[in-house]
């Protein structure tokens, strides 16, 4: 789900995953990975910021 909604806002902005990871200084994968497992407050925070949505836009 929460990858799901990134994947919508970067084809929206038309930028890559791997360019967003690379702009918030993650490692390559770390997005991709949480279609399998939850991110961390820290990271989601930070993607939350760049959209300028909130945490809970992810979550609902």
């Amino acid at each position: 789900m929460i990858l799901e909604k990134i994947e919508e806002l970067t084809k929206e902005q038309g930028i890559s995953i791997t360019s967003l990871e690379k702009k918030l200084s993650f490692g390559n994968g770390t997005i991709r990975n949480w279609g399998k497992c939850s991110p961390s407050i820290e990271k989601l925070k930070k993607v939350a910021d760049y959209f300028g949505v909130s945490i809970e836009y992810f979550l609902e």
